[in-house]
């Protein structure tokens, strides 16, 4: 897959989010989670994809069926849609 640097940007941001799920990660740029995981170790020095992966192998909120049921959003409640990450215009 090719990605613009902008968007491996974006991934890797949201990707270090607690709450932002694997999940949303492939809704939005179609990346399962171990291509997610592929695409951390490729862009990152090798000492912070180790903290990162021990970060988010623990985190129950990485992983949208381990969440509670009242956390089922993935997105800013101010966001209508997702459009390229940005609050939709009121």
């Amino acid at each position: 897959m090719d990605l613009s640097e902008r968007v491996i940007d974006r991934i890797i941001e949201m990707a270090w989010e607690d709450r932002t799920t694997f999940d949303a990660i492939y809704f939005q740029f179609g990346l399962k989670e171990q291509e997610v995981i592929e695409l951390m170790r490729k862009e990152m020095k090798l000492s912070s994809f180790r903290l990162w992966r021990k970060r988010v192998q623990g985190r129950k909120t990485k992983h949208q069926k381990l969440r509670h049921n009242e956390k089922r959003r993935f997105k800013c409640s101010r966001q209508r849609q997702i459009t390229g990450n940005k609050i939709s215009k009121r």
